[in-house]
């Protein structure tokens, strides 16, 4: 009896634990922000993710989570209820966190650029200014 109680338990803790979060609603307007603006770096495809998770670990596998892989391919068959959102949310995150990653070393080079041009007397401060603040606008992400 008390064995049969761990086991539950830990079956308990596994299920609740094994699921991938998904973006915050923050991170989930900028990820659409990504999108609409053709920005947004696709290493995995959320929906391959999702079809994936029908497979036993495939879908934490394909996203970089073999622990979790693991896990969900000794919970099959129960693992089929949250293994496919696995696969979609950790395709979205790594997708976020490429895009986001890809954006500030963009704008940190132009930044770069726009200080050298300045400090080398290329542009007056009025153009600085006016440079600073287009790019400003244009990398309004919050990454």
């Amino acid at each position: 009896m008390k064995f049969a109680k761990i086991i539950m338990l830990n079956f308990a803790f596994l299920t609740l634990s094994g699921c991938v979060g998904g973006l915050t609603d923050r991170q989930d307007r900028e990820y659409a922000a990504f999108e609409n603006d053709g920005v947004l770096v696709e290493e995995k495809t959320p929906t391959l993710g999702a079809l994936l998770g029908v497979l036993p670990g495939a879908g934490s596998f394909y996203t970089g989570n073999p622990g979790r892989g693991i896990t969900n391919l000794l919970l099959w068959p129960f693992s089929i209820l949250w293994e496919p959102v696995n696969g979609w949310n950790g395709a979205r995150k790594i997708n976020y966190d490429m895009t986001a990653y890809r954006l500030k070393k963009q704008h940190e080079k132009e930044l770069l650029i726009l200080e050298f041009q300045y400090k080398n007397g290329e542009i007056d401060n009025n153009e600085y200014y006016f440079k600073l603040q287009r790019l400003t606008q244009k990398y309004q992400y919050q990454y």
